[in-house]
């Protein structure tokens, strides 16, 4: 019998029910709490309204669990959410769109894109193409984070997965600069920007 094949990070099969217990769910190890989620949540959507970004549609790209996702939905009422995952374990359970970053496609843009802690388990060139696509369905704000080379020794290894693709700030930031303004926190404005944003607001503006 053959062995089966080692699972890489980009391996969906490594985002199984294990991988979710271990970082979401269990409180000894998990990544993030309720409450973490939620103020993440509130800043995006208060940063979006003081900027007078209207937010009809939005999309959660590798959303896991749900939890910002639902987090934005009570932030923008009114808002039709998206849950895409790699994951099939998480969309059987939860009835997300079967789909990686780079590869969504869907019939229409959408006002706020939402990619949290997805892009480094890509490769370099699936990456590239994530953040160009990323940039393609979206009409007004996204919000991308990853962790980075510079971010690594803050991380908790108990709390953090060691299979991930580390790269500097610098080459994130070189990509995102070609589709997007940086408002700092992970948030982005699409290029061009057609809201008043001062210059001393963005990153590099």
């Amino acid at each position: 019998m053959t062995p089966a094949r080692p699972k890489t990070s980009s391996d969906p099969r490594r985002f199984d029910k294990a991988y979710y217990d271990r970082f979401y769910r269990n409180p000894a190890t998990r990544a993030v709490t309720s409450a973490q989620v939620k103020r993440q949540a509130a800043f995006i959507a208060s940063y979006l309204r003081y900027l007078e970004i209207p937010v009809k549609r939005i999309v959660d790209i590798g959303c896991g669990l749900g939890r910002l996702l639902d987090a934005l939905q009570t932030e923008f009422p009114r808002a039709s959410c998206t849950g895409v995952e790699v994951s099939e374990y998480l969309c059987k359970k939860h009835g997300w769109v079967n789909s990686g970053v780079a590869e969504f496609r869907p019939s229409a843009e959408f006002d706020l894109v939402v990619c949290n802690d997805v892009l480094s388990y890509l490769s370099n060139k699936d990456c590239d193409s994530a953040i160009t696509n990323i940039a393609s369905i979206c009409r007004g704000a996204a919000f991308i984070a990853a962790p980075t080379l510079e971010d690594w020794d803050q991380c908790d290894p108990d709390r953090t997965d060691a299979e991930q693709i580390l790269r500097s700030s610098k080459w994130y930031r070189q990509r995102l600069h070609k589709h997007f303004a940086s408002l700092g926190g992970g948030l982005l404005l699409s290029k061009p920007v057609d809201v008043n944003v001062w210059s001393l607001d963005q990153i590099g503006g």
